[in-house]
């Protein structure tokens, strides 16, 4: 009778809590978010703070010895030229050389080489964006008589790049916004946002190609001018 009694007991204590528990139910599921996703483009200007340009001493011989020896001596009056105007050993440096057979062409006839021309170019690389036509103009007047161009770059690749961002980001959340009041909602939080880089359109290089240069020549006229950096992103902005 005792052993029943606590049976009883005990089912009817376990009824009662489970009575007492919630309802157990699923999971809410929330709400979709609604967005809208742009892209955005900042510029900025910047001023070249670095140049590079390439020049060259080409020479022609009935032989390769003679061919080599004339260009090594008007080489190496250039690069000393180059020094003397404020060069270091840091920024020359050899970019190319090469020795190439002229050959005359006769019909029906083997072609003959009767001679040979060798060019030998040096790549100068400086900041001091004012010292470009001087060094132009020295490494001309000491034998120099090829010249590919000159061009002005930015040495440090994150400058402005901060200012670029925001003016990207700042154009994406205008077009956003633009676009959430046509469809009558108002813009709410960004989401994502997605970096695309910075690019910098293509600057021409002015020629200074010359064959037959005087003694003495008058500095090179040069200007660095600017250049726009482009930077872009991606944004996604959830929609109220």
């Amino acid at each position: 009778m005792k052993r029943s009694f606590l049976i009883s007991l005990a089912l009817t204590v376990a009824a009662t809590a489970a009575l007492a528990q919630p309802a157990s139910r699923p999971p809410r599921e929330p709400a979709e978010l609604e967005t809208v996703s742009v892209n955005g483009t900042g510029e900025v200007t910047l001023t070249p703070d670095r140049y590079t340009f390439n020049v060259g001493v080409q020479t022609q011989a009935a032989s390769v010895e003679d061919a080599v020896n004339q260009n090594n001596a008007k080489s190496a009056a250039v690069l000393a030229a180059l020094h003397g105007a404020g060069a270091t050993d840091q920024e020359i440096r050899t970019s190319g050389f090469s020795i190439y057979p002229q050959q005359d062409y006769q019909q029906g006839q083997m072609p003959r080489v009767v001679g040979y021309q060798v060019t030998n170019n040096v790549t100068v690389s400086r900041k001091q964006i004012g010292d470009a036509g001087r060094l132009l103009q020295a490494a001309i007047s000491a034998g120099v008589n090829q010249a590919s161009g000159i061009q002005f770059e930015v040495s440090d690749p994150t400058r402005g790049r901060d200012e670029g961002l925001k003016a990207a980001f700042n154009d994406a959340r205008s077009k956003a916004a633009v676009l959430a009041a046509a469809a009558g909602r108002t813009l709410g939080r960004a989401l994502s946002i997605t970096e695309g880089g910075a690019a910098e359109p293509p600057r021409p290089m002015p020629g200074i190609r010359t064959m037959a240069m005087q003694a003495k020549v008058s500095e090179v006229p040069v200007e660095g001018g600017s250049q726009q950096a482009h930077f872009t992103v991606s944004v996604i902005f959830e929609l109220r």
